[in-house]
């Protein structure tokens, strides 16, 4: 299966925490289950990872749906990684720690994995100034041709209607 959109990890955990807590709007994660079930949603491994450490019940919610995340060792994927990653080491303004953070986290792949799958990236990430030091997921997905939005704009584009039933 082949998504059109991968989350980042930020995503659910910010939807978790603020404005879509899972006991409070359960209709929104009942939403993922059935974007996912129509192919149209997922992330990747290194982001389920992130996710399951935190143990709490948004960990719990992700163990069950183990299959929404991809893997990256697909040789597409790391080629593609390949190529972000000299990106960044060559950027004239890039600098550490920020460069090791961001290729040793799930950043570069979720974008790497995009890329390979035409797919978008959807992250509360904003982009950085271009002399920033930092490295962002917007940058990166700018420079490789890979489109991004936020949770809302994904809602946006889905149509989502979370209804409340009496």
């Amino acid at each position: 299966m082949s998504f059109k959109y991968l989350l980042d990890a930020n995503t659910y955990i910010q939807a978790k925490n603020l404005y879509y807590r899972m006991h409070v709007v359960p209709g929104y994660w009942d939403w993922l289950d059935q974007q996912f079930g129509a192919g149209q949603v997922g992330s990747i491994s290194m982001i389920y990872d992130e996710l399951f450490e935190y143990g709490d019940e948004l960990s719990e919610w992700v163990k069950a749906r183990r299959d929404r995340f991809f893997g990256v060792e697909d040789e597409q994927t790391q080629q593609k990684l390949a190529e972000i990653a000299n990106y960044i080491v060559e950027h004239p303004t890039y600098a550490e720690p920020y460069i090791s953070q961001f290729l040793t986290g799930a950043d570069a792949w979720l974008v790497a994995k995009a890329a390979v799958l035409g797919a978008e990236v959807v992250t509360h990430e904003r982009r950085s100034g271009d002399n920033s030091k930092q490295i962002k997921i917007p940058n990166i997905c700018e420079v490789f041709g890979v489109v991004y939005k936020n949770t809302y704009d994904l809602m946006d584009s889905l149509q989502a209607k979370l209804i409340l039933q009496p």
